[in-house]
Parts: C-alpha cells; structure tokens; sequence
C-alpha cells in the first residue's frame, strides 16, 4: 500500500505545451533533485513548513493543448531565449517527455464538430484516464492557456468547457488566465455542487503586483492619485492573444479593478499592451502615477518593471497546484478567498497584497494537521 509521503499528486495544465506550462513542469523536475533553489516558490517559505503540502517530487504532470510541439523541444526554445538555464533542458529531459507522454489534444479546434457536451465529456474523460494511469490521489486542472476575448452571450469558450470538465472529474480547479473558466454564467450552480475547492482568476505577476503594494500607499499616506496609465510592450504566445483589442480588455479589466480597490476611487488613465514579437516571453511594464501632495503640489512617480512572464508565473502555478490539492485533502470546498494574494480578480473583495498575504496566512494554518 502507498504510504502518506509516497502519494502521487495530478497537475493537469491547460495550455501544457505553452511556455508557463513548459517553465513550470521544468522548475519543479529541477527543484525536485535540487538543481535549483525554489526563488519565487511562497509555499516554500517556512509559514507553509508544516501546511502538509504535496512535496514537488510527488507532483505528476499532463495537460490539454492543440500545439503539437513536445516539451523538451519547448524547453530548449525557452533556453535559447534565456527564459530557462542553457544546461537545464537536457538535465530534465526525462520528466519532461514523461509529462509530453500525459498531454493530450485540446480544443475546440477548427473544423471541429463536437458539441459542447461532447467536448466537455472528452475532456473529462481524458483527466480521468490520466488518474487511472498514473495512480495519483488527486488531479488540480490549472488553466495556463492564452488569454481569451470574453464570449458572446450565451457561447461556451474553450476555458469553461475546461473548467467544467474539471468539476465533471471530480477536479480542483485553478484559472491563471483573465478567461471565463468557471466564471461562465451557466457554471455558477455546478461549482457550489461540486463540492471542491476552486480559485481564479488570472494571476498576478508583475505590473498588477506592483499596483497592488503603490496603490494602498497612496491611499494610506493620504496622497490624491490625479492619473494612473501604463504601458505594456510583450512578445511570446501572450503578445500575439493580447493583440486582440477584446483580448486585451479582459486583461486590462483585473488591472484596473485593482486600482480602484486600493485607491478607493476610479482615477485617469489606462494600460496600453503592445505586441512586440521580437521580445519573446519578456515583458517591460511602464507606469506613469500622477499625484498631489499637501498644499496641492504636483508631483509623478514613474516605474519600470522589465521580467519574464513564465519565470514570473510558473512558481505561482506550482504554488496554487500544492494549495489546492491539500485543500481538496482537507476536504475544504467552494472558492477559496484566501488564495486572493495570487489573482487580480479574485474570489475575495480587497486587492491591497499586505492584507491578501494576511488571510493567505490564515489559510496556511488551515490546512496544517495530519495528513
């Protein structure tokens, strides 16, 4: 019989071939044999010592994607282009082709015939058949896939087709993206049913993280914020989705609630994303904050964040993929709030990250027991 500590835990990412999926299946094999240490890993940090979290050696991984590129192929882009160590590819070339062996086709693809029940039931049945192989305890669905346009009234997106095929398997569910996922009108009812625990959406990496530390500042010190605009020039898979005006707006949409949160008003200004091909998975954020102090006098912070969004975001995955399968082992079920610290629009009021790393905290001692 499989003890406690040998349990095998399911991390099924949608948009497993992208370059989040690829960075976050590598980080983890080389965390696992400790070829790196876990930079950026919150659940790695001593607060979460003793929550009874999946260990990164137990996590087994697959996925869904309509890109046909293997995972080690993947992995040696993603080094050419400095996103991942030159040396790291061929030294986790080995789980990453066990985890390109679990990645089956996604969709709806063009051409394709299938209904949305039938595509709902594919897909469910193939988090199924991975359980059954594999032998894990549990499976957490983690959506990494492009960011999408928000649906017509009434259309199902290929994230909430995801997403309920995740509750049809008896899955936790994560969005990391701005799409619709269980936030589709039609889903509300089956996820209070499901009975587990589920957290979203779309994660918070660099420029909305950086907003949600400046914002609660300004408001705290008294500060009038006048204007807030930025700017994002990004490449990669998120550049060439974000090119679409819709597209964007659903990203811009968590940007600009956090804001309005912590400034407790709706000020001036807007993100402007660019796509610039040539940066690849790098990404530069600019803002311009436009405030007065006392006596009415004028004044501007500008900041400047330049990162790689899959370095930024795969140890947050990781972190939400252990959270959730401790909170399905705890028997914990619905929305989790105090994963609020990851998202920009989550599923808990208040944006300021001081407070959200807070009730994060608190979820961390609920979880803590024998597993």
């Amino acid at each position: 019989m499989t003890s406690a500590d040998e349990t095998r835990t399911g991390v099924w990412l949608v948009g497993a071939r992208g370059s989040v999926a690829t960075t976050a299946v590598s980080g983890c094999a080389a965390l696992a044999a400790g070829l790196l240490p876990p930079t950026g890993m919150v659940t790695e940090t001593p607060p979460f010592a003793d929550c009874g979290l999946p260990a990164l050696a137990s996590l087994v991984f697959g996925g869904h994607d309509t890109a046909t590129t293997p995972l080690p192929k993947r992995a040696e882009e993603l080094a050419a282009q400095g996103v991942l160590p030159p040396w790291l590819p061929t030294a986790v070339q080995g789980e990453l082709a066990a985890a390109d062996e679990h990645i089956r086709p996604g969709g709806p693809v063009p051409g394709d015939r299938r209904a949305t029940e039938e595509l709902i039931a594919d897909f469910a049945t193939d988090l199924r058949t991975f359980a059954r192989t594999t032998g894990v305890a549990r499976t957490v669905v983690v959506n990494v896939a492009s960011t999408e346009p928000d649906p017509a009234h009434g259309a199902w997106p290929a994230s909430s087709l995801y997403a309920a095929a995740a509750l049809r398997a008896g899955c936790p569910y994560v969005n990391f993206t701005p799409s619709t996922g269980l936030s589709h009108p039609q889903m509300a009812g089956a996820a209070r049913a499901s009975g587990l625990p589920y957290a979203g959406r779309d994660g918070k990496t660099g420029q909305t993280l950086l907003r949600s530390v400046l914002g609660p500042m300004f408001a705290q010190r008294a500060l009038a914020v006048r204007a807030w605009s930025g700017t994002n020039l990004l490449g990669g898979g998120d550049g060439a989705a974000l090119a679409d005006p819709a597209a964007a707006a659903a990203k811009n949409a968590g940007k600009e609630r956090v804001l309005t949160d912590t400034l407790g008003t709706r000020v001036e200004g807007e993100v402007h994303i660019d796509d610039v091909p040539a940066l690849g998975d790098w990404k530069t954020a600019w803002d311009h904050v436009a405030f007065d102090g006392f006596l009415g006098t004028r004044m501007v912070l500008q900041t400047i964040w330049q990162g790689c969004d899959s370095a930024l975001a795969a140890p947050l995955v990781l972190d939400l993929a252990r959270l959730l399968a401790r909170a399905h082992e705890r028997g914990l079920s619905g929305p989790l709030g105090e994963l609020g610290f990851y998202f920009k629009d989550p599923d808990a009021e208040g944006s300021a990250l001081a407070e959200q790393y807070t009730r994060l905290l608190t979820l961390a001692d609920r979880l803590g027991g024998t597993r």
